[in-house]
């Protein structure tokens, strides 16, 4: 399925339904490509079918200072409902992907952002100076990795190292600031709390989850690194309730979240919008639906005309809790 004419020009008040403000940053839509599902931006732009223009932003490959192989194979592993993936941030260095990746990109179709990810919180500081002279529309920062041996997942579970790589990054950049936050920490609240207070402009929720497969046979891990992220339908109940408990504390900041974690439909989306997101993450349904994102942006119209909701924006957090007598979940 294609998104129509009919789905992408404004409504009879000139109004486009689908586009959202994003820390400035206009998209055309809230679907978000996430970082490390679509290469450097240009992969999927040779799928038969599959535009740019079907989404509002892309995230691009993790990218450190200097190049990285990543971690030895498997890298990859399927599991119940879901992926595992342990790449390790293989990419050809910040100057390389500036320099070369970037001017074959074409930002009249849609943003760019990119994922700043580092061992040190010098390397995040440098990275991040470096994409401030660059055409690039915003920059992620990529604390909350799960599958490397050094920084990442470190970073992203420690409020304290957090808030510091948030506020070295925020003095060397204008560009909007994305935090991305990990879910395999205490409290995410407390987390983003220290995250908005130290200057980030919006939030990415959540990282995959940390996971393990093994070969019972050779009884050894599938994936070469041990473990890695866990990705896909398995992980959206937990990724929607993390949503929600940042919304919390980023709403009275106006501070936006882009929701994201096992979203393949139309209805997916919808939950994590309704839940506090302002915009949605696609990642894992990509590698078997690569043209979902005009299917996921037509089932969002479609729920807005039945609910006689005027655009996307009006859904954000719009969650009506129940009453709950007791805190117990069984």
């Amino acid at each position: 399925m294609t998104t129509s004419k009919q789905d992408t020009v404004p409504d009879e008040t000139g109004v486009d339904r689908l586009a959202i403000d994003l820390c400035g940053m206009p998209l055309a839509t809230p679907l978000v490509l996430l970082s490390g599902c679509v290469g450097f931006g240009e992969e999927y732009t040779r799928v038969d079918g599959f535009s740019n223009r079907d989404v509002g932003a892309i995230c691009l490959k993790g990218t450190t200072l200097k190049a990285r192989l990543g971690n030895p194979p498997h890298r990859i592993a399927e599991t119940p409902m879901g992926m595992l993936n342990a790449i390790g941030l293989q990419n050809p260095g910040t100057d390389q992907v500036i320099d070369t990746i970037l001017t074959q990109l074409d930002f009249e179709e849609t943003r760019f952002i990119a994922n700043v990810s580092g061992s040190t919180l010098e390397e995040y500081v440098e990275v991040t100076r470096r994409f401030e002279d660059s055409p690039i529309d915003g920059i992620e920062i990529n604390i909350s990795c799960p599958n490397v041996k050094e920084g990442g997942v470190t970073f992203g579970n420690d409020p304290d190292m957090s808030a510091r790589v948030v506020e070295a990054c925020r003095a060397v950049t204008s560009k909007p600031l994305i935090t991305k936050l990990s879910p395999n920490q205490t409290d995410i609240a407390e987390n983003a709390r220290r995250c908005i207070d130290a200057g980030t402009d919006a939030f990415s929720v959540i990282n995959t989850l940390m996971g393990m497969a093994i070969d019972i046979e050779n009884r050894t891990p599938v994936i070469g690194n041990n473990q890695g992220g866990l990705s896909g339908p398995a992980i959206k109940p937990v990724a929607l309730l993390k949503v929600h408990q940042v919304y919390q504390v980023a709403r009275p900041h106006a501070v936006p979240i882009i929701g994201q974690g096992g979203i393949t439909t139309p209805e997916d989306a919808l939950e994590f919008l309704i839940a506090g997101a302002s915009a949605v993450g696609i990642g894992t349904a990509l590698f078997y639906d690569p043209l979902v994102c005009p299917k996921i942006n037509h089932g969002i119209l479609a729920y807005l005309e039945r609910h006689d909701i005027r655009r996307v924006t009006d859904l954000t957090g719009t969650l009506s809790l129940n009453d709950a007598s007791t805190h117990c979940t069984f």
